[in-house]
């Protein structure tokens, strides 16, 4: 019923399919209708909406064009999964992928110093016992949204003074490929979906309980070096992942034939 009165307080002062446009929007926004959700019919939303079918047709149709929902022929409309896509092929910086999106990226440093090597970043980062390492905690925003939160160690003797740098607004790989000519080259990751930890829920501001896809990254530069070890955090709810997979080398098909048999006489 408040839906209703909304869309006709809007209708005031737009026209009506916009009205009825700004009414679902706002159940998209809101989370009452969640991604790849089926919308009722048109006619079931005209007679709740109490408008006419091509209002409600059009009201549609413009939300499709913005990309908020899709049509499946033969199966109806959908909420449209506003996931951003990330590749789980490449090494990049969240600053460089997100900018195929068109997302700005700020982040939040929570802390930024230098620590001693204790025995697991001896083991990660392949550096002796007490090594000075550079930690990184950033909160990572979208927007402004926070979406990933981001714990870097890398050791300082090979990207000494870099704490100088502001990352709260520059890009950590791009510091190491420019200032440093260090430029990340492979690495090794591991996803996993996990249960939010409290600070990690109060971080990206998530409703516990809350589940997060939880990374942790090994990267190399090109002569085999460990440059940095990663253990973040991103948004189930915002992010998704594509990867591009192919075949392995088939194994040789293996056919059974009868071998020839020799003709032999018996004298």
């Amino acid at each position: 019923m408040l839906d209703r009165l909304e869309m006709k307080l809007e209708h005031k002062a737009n026209p009506l399919y916009q009205a009825v446009s700004e009414a679902i929007l706002k159940r998209i926004s809101s989370g009452e209708l969640k991604p790849n959700d089926r919308l009722p019919s048109e006619s079931e939303l005209g007679e709740f909406y109490e408008v006419g079918r091509n209002t409600i047709r059009r009201a549609l149709s413009d939300l499709v064009v913005d990309g908020y929902l899709k049509t499946i022929p033969g199966l109806g409309t959908f909420v449209e999964d506003s996931r951003l896509l990330k590749s789980a092929e490449y090494l990049s910086g969240l600053s460089q992928e997100m900018q195929i999106h068109q997302k700005k990226v700020t982040s939040q440093v929570l802390e930024a110093k230098l620590i001693s090597a204790d025995p697991f970043l001896t083991r990660k980062l392949r550096v002796p016992l007490g090594a000075e390492i550079v930690f990184l905690y950033r909160v990572r925003e979208l927007d402004g949204e926070p979406s990933a939160l981001e714990r870097a160690y890398l050791p300082h003797a090979l990207c000494p003074g870099i704490l100088k740098y502001d990352f709260s607004s520059q890009s950590l790989y791009e510091t190491l490929s420019d200032v440093y000519h260090r430029r990340p080259w492979r690495a090794e990751q591991e996803i996993e979906a996990s249960l939010a930890t409290d600070e990690v829920a109060r971080l990206l501001k998530l409703t516990q309980p809350a589940v997060v896809l939880a990374f942790h990254r090994e990267s190399r530069l090109e002569d085999g070096q460990v440059i940095e070890y990663v253990d973040s955090e991103l948004r189930a709810d915002r992010f998704r992942f594509y990867a591009n997979l192919r075949l392995m080398g088939a194994p040789e098909s293996v056919t059974f034939r009868r071998l020839p048999v020799e003709n032999r006489q018996i004298g």
